[in-house]
């Protein structure tokens, strides 16, 4: 399993960045996927998920109305549009692989998630 995320970078406040999450290794058409970040001296949290066919969605209140996942399943790439940046979204961005197959409801747990990326820097200076 090999998750790849890109497409952080430096960036205003104000301004947009579209991450994205490569997938290999597994099922991904079956799989919900999630975004996750984590700011230096904080623990992980949830940003956003979207279920396997793309049907359903979930985002942290904090990201609600800016950020917007969505995926491509004929090229297993899930993406997460953040628009109207502000510099409390500096963090290292992680996408993840659910571990139950087809879930009905998108997970929001970290503890839900099998497999992770290495994560992608974003740095929303003000």
């Amino acid at each position: 399993v090999q998750l790849v995320e890109s497409g952080g970078g430096l960036v205003q406040a104000g301004g947009s960045l579209r991450l994205s999450c490569a997938a290999s290794g597994f099922t991904f058409i079956n799989t919900g996927m999630g975004w996750f970040r984590q700011a230096p001296g904080k623990e992980r949290e949830f940003v956003a998920a979207i279920s396997a066919r793309g049907g359903s969605s979930n985002y942290a209140d904090s990201v609600k109305g800016r950020f917007t996942a969505s995926r491509d399943n004929a090229k297993n790439t899930v993406y997460l549009q953040m628009n109207s940046l502000k510099p409390e979204d500096t963090a290292v961005y992680y996408c993840a692989a659910d571990r139950v197959l087809q879930r009905t409801i998108v997970a929001i747990t970290a503890q839900s998630y099998a497999y992770w990326g290495q994560g992608t820097q974003v740095t929303v200076s003000s």
